[in-house]
């Protein structure tokens, strides 16, 4: 089935007494996409993190989003106190030889650079941090998919809809292109019979032929309709699943296949519209036209 590309999750995990809160959000996108946000802890993550977002979802713009609880501050940072307690000395210093009072504010002294780093997790913290983050992200993730899929179902039901009522017209566009050509062949001879009637002549029957099958060629969308039959087809297959064999079979982005799938056939009612000469044929291409333009709309919420 397919997926949307609109979704939420988010998980908690805990370790060491550490406790990691993961929200993940997508978007549409015609690609992949990742905005990937982290405290500057657990920063050397981010690229393991970005692999296991590659490894869930292959389309959209993906937001994630780690906060870190219940964690004290000296777990979290490094104060440089050699080089802190160089400025404070120095400063006071320059107070003392200028005779002057000055307030040292240890707080902005930190935001200077060098003063203030992240702390580095050794490599058993830090292999423990990657797991529970990674662990605690899949569970994210898979929230995500369970809401993307959900959605995924309703937009089937729709598209299956608009696939049916097309389907319907169609079938009316085969049966009329039928007998069109038959009502041309008598309209034309009635109205050249009436033309020549004064002047007592007969119409030369293959000169007649030949005018239909000019009419015949010019107006014939047996292939149209063939074609947008089976690119209907394809569609319907591709939102109940990858048909067999395709290159894109157990690959659940069907977005982009039911997306080209969808200009073809707006392609091929546009040629079968403007090659008929038949107002029932146009109102159902009309039909068709207006349907397709929905799906095309709804295809670019599938991922």
């Amino acid at each position: 089935m397919i997926n949307s590309m609109t979704g939420y999750g988010q998980a908690q995990g805990q370790s060491d007494g550490v406790s990691y809160v993961v929200e993940v959000k997508t978007v549409n996108n015609r690609y992949f996409k990742a905005n990937i946000k982290l405290p500057e802890a657990v920063a050397f993550l981010e690229e393991d993190i970005d692999r296991l977002l590659r490894e869930n979802l292959l389309r959209g713009t993906v937001n994630y989003a780690l906060r870190l609880k219940e964690i004290s501050t000296s777990d979290l940072y490094d104060i440089d106190e050699k080089a802190l307690r160089a400025i404070v000395e120095r400063l006071n210093r320059i107070t003392c030889a200028d005779d002057t009072k000055c307030n040292i504010d240890v707080g902005s002294l930190l935001t200077l650079p060098g003063i203030l780093a992240p702390v580095s997790p050794d490599e058993k913290a830090a292999e423990r941090i990657k797991k529970e983050v990674l662990s605690t992200t899949q569970k994210a993730i898979d929230q995500l998919k369970q809401m993307r899929a959900a959605e995924g179902a309703a937009l089937a039901a729709d598209l299956g809809s608009h696939c049916k009522a097309i389907s319907e017209s169609l079938g009316r566009i085969r049966i009329r292109s039928s007998v069109v050509l038959q009502e041309y062949q008598k309209k034309l001879k009635k109205r050249v019979d009436e033309l020549l009637a004064d002047a007592k002549l007969k119409l030369d029957e293959e000169t007649l032929a030949r005018e239909v099958a000019v009419f015949a060629d010019r107006s014939d969308i047996s292939e149209e309709i063939t074609r947008l039959d089976s690119h209907l087809q394809q569609f319907i297959e591709s939102c109940q699943g990858q048909p067999k064999g395709s290159p894109d079979s157990g690959n659940s982005a069907a977005g982009r296949r039911l997306d080209f799938l969808s200009q073809e056939m707006l392609r091929e009612i546009n040629t079968i519209s403007s090659k008929a000469s038949d107002s029932e044929i146009t109102h159902c291409a009309v039909d068709i036209k207006c349907r397709i333009d929905r799906i095309k709309e709804q295809v670019q919420n599938i991922e």
